[in-house]
């Protein structure tokens, strides 16, 4: 099956943004929390327990009364979402054939008993899903969300639920020195020259790395020439401190890095920066292996794209970019973010469970 456009988003729903499966009405096989890992679903033929087999996913009871069953998560950053994957892999004969997907936007850290009695917008309707296949549907809606109800008909089991968008986070929270390369603030990397081994994504996840894997890693450069990743920032910014994480990379770290930086405020998005569009940052600067590296930038111009080049090649835990959002870009985010909170819909128009 085509993977689909969508996919390329961020998950706002994995436990990497601190996803969380709040409430299922039933998992007797196989708990919720499975839905959300980032690592996709495993399976292993002979491993039964006191509950029959178990399953790397989602699994529910066989119904023997009407209803459907259900499960809500918490995205990890709030955001609007542009498709959803319902992942059966492994679910052979005990699949749900039926498959709807709806969302809420709410304050603060609602209960599940309150999150129960809220309205909720329908972003996929009743539909039909396959087992052990990828089910992916894409979404018209563009508001923005904090929480996604999958209901399966009647019943069974799903390996991975993946909610793909784009971060939409409080602008309250983005005031202030921010990290405004972080993925969870609004950031996303728009361009990478390799990533044979791991994603570049994950230099502006949450947290620590806990091992390499956790990382950016390209091949190994044979010919002349660098490696390097761009990265948009959540908006417009004057960087202050730069942070190049090389830590678990031990015998294959950079030997040297380089930050650019460059403002297209005024551009069309896209992922291409003109080459005379970039000024130095952090000239080219000798790094070593596992090991946290910060740097003070100095006065700078307010960024909304920073390059960093690894020279000649290697991986990189994390990178982070310290700054303050200009005035008339946290602006702009507060009036989008506005304009993509929902309207409450009908309650008795509202399908799903409660």
């Amino acid at each position: 099956m085509t993977e689909p456009g969508f996919a390329v988003l961020p998950d706002l729903a994995s436990r990497q943004l601190g996803g969380s499966v709040v409430f299922a009405n039933d998992e007797l096989f196989a708990e919720k929390e499975n839905l959300i890992k980032p690592e996709a679903s495993v399976f292993a033929a002979g491993t039964f327990g006191h509950k029959g087999k178990v399953y790397d996913g989602w699994e529910t009871r066989r119904r023997r009364e009407p209803g459907h069953d259900h499960a809500i998560v918490r995205l990890g950053t709030p955001g609007v979402v542009h498709g959803v994957v319902v992942d059966t892999a492994h679910f052979r004969g005990n699949y749900p054939p039926e498959i709807s997907v709806e969302a809420a936007c709410a304050d603060g850290y609602p209960s599940p008993a309150e999150l129960a009695g809220m309205a909720w917008q329908t972003l996929v309707g009743r539909t039909g899903a396959l087992g052990d296949t990828a089910n992916s549907y894409a979404v018209a809606d563009r508001h923005r969300w904090t929480h996604i109800r999958l209901s399966i008909y009647p019943d069974g089991g799903v390996a991975r639920f993946r909610v793909h968008g784009e971060m939409l986070p409080d602008p309250a929270f983005l005031a202030g020195t921010i990290d405004l390369a972080a993925m969870e603030n609004g950031g996303k990397v728009i361009g990478c020259s390799d990533e044979f081994y791991s994603s570049p994504g994950n230099l502006i996840l949450p947290g620590r790395a806990r091992v390499m894997g956790d990382g950016w890693e390209n091949a190994r450069r044979r010919g002349p020439g660098n490696d390097y990743v761009v990265v948009a920032l959540a908006a417009a910014g004057r960087l202050r401190q730069v942070e190049v994480d090389t830590s678990y990379f031990v015998g294959n770290a950079p030997g040297w890095v380089r930050l650019l930086a460059a403002d297209q405020s005024s551009a069309s998005l896209g992922s291409d920066v003109p080459a005379d569009s970039w000024w130095e940052v952090l000239p080219e600067t000798r790094v070593q292996p596992d090991t946290r590296h910060r740097f003070l930038t100095g006065s700078q111009p307010a960024a909304t794209h920073v390059r960093l080049d690894v020279i000649p090649d290697g991986g990189l835990a994390r990178l982070r970019v310290l700054g303050e959002i200009v005035p008339e870009a946290l602006a702009d985010l507060r009036q989008r973010w506005r304009a993509a909170l929902p309207s409450a819909p009908d309650p008795a128009g509202a399908d799903g469970a409660a």
